[in-house]
């Protein structure tokens, strides 16, 4: 059993793969969440294991409570016990105005975005916290440049769950900082993923770049970087952080 173990939620792609990647090489042993592109995550583990790395990947819909908590326990069964987690999955939608959003619209957006990560939160603190036997351990979340922003005319409800991720984030941070575990979150602006091509704009970052002050879009790898800091001891007393990786966006 490693002493590092994480669990990267919507491990499979963009974001998510390459922390899983880089937390693999950095000596964590990683568990890769999916809720249905089984083949997407097997690939990010063969990839790890192809390197001479840990990893193991684990379906669940983050919004089920049922889901969440078996994989915690094949986690447990076979990683061992939790030191780190990463709340990366997400959703967005089609870019409208929030008076064309439905109310089902708005529901999956809260449940996998907001209900999502208490949830995996949740079980990750119950695993780490030193009151309940554990040794400490760190939550990065994923927060978005949106929650700032505001994203008028696109994603006004993607923006308003990731507001809600930033105050969880603070929240949590001073609520277990006695407890051994440190929580930030990272705000990305314009990365170069597929989440893009989800929301139906494949050409966003193309077409956004402009606004940036740097001039481009960022890629997940730089992503992935400042998670990895965040995780690791050198990070050892920042909590409570919303980590702008933006390029001043």
């Amino acid at each position: 059993m490693s002493d590092k173990v994480l669990l990267v939620t919507g491990g499979s792609r963009g974001i998510g793969a390459a922390t899983a990647r880089l937390a693999a090489r950095a000596g964590w042993a990683v568990a890769v969440n999916y809720t249905a592109n089984s083949l997407a995550a097997d690939e990010v583990v063969r990839a790890i294991r192809a390197g001479g790395g840990r990893a193991i990947a684990v379906q669940a819909d983050v919004a089920d409570e049922a889901q969440v908590l078996k994989m915690y326990e094949h986690i447990d069964a076979k990683l061992g016990r939790l030191t780190g987690l990463v709340n990366n999955a997400g959703v967005v939608d089609r870019a409208q105005r929030v008076e064309d959003m439905s109310v089902a619209r708005w529901r999956r957006m809260f449940d996998i975005n907001v209900i999502g990560a208490f949830l995996c939160a949740r079980e990750a603190v119950r695993r780490m916290s030193t009151k309940h036997g554990g040794s400490g351990g760190a939550i990065v979340n994923l927060s978005s440049a949106a929650a700032r922003l505001g994203a008028p005319n696109e994603y006004v409800d993607y923006a308003a769950a990731k507001s809600a991720i930033d105050a969880f984030t603070i929240g949590l941070a001073k609520e277990v900082a006695g407890d051994g575990i440190r929580v930030n979150a990272v705000r990305p602006g314009l990365i170069d993923t597929e989440i893009h091509a989800s929301g139906g704009r494949p050409d966003r970052v193309e077409a956004l770049k402009h606004q940036v002050p740097m001039q481009r879009g960022g890629t997940a790898d730089e992503v992935a970087q400042t998670i990895l800091w965040l995780l690791s001891d050198a990070a050892s007393y920042t909590t409570m952080s919303l980590v702008e990786v933006s390029g001043a966006r």
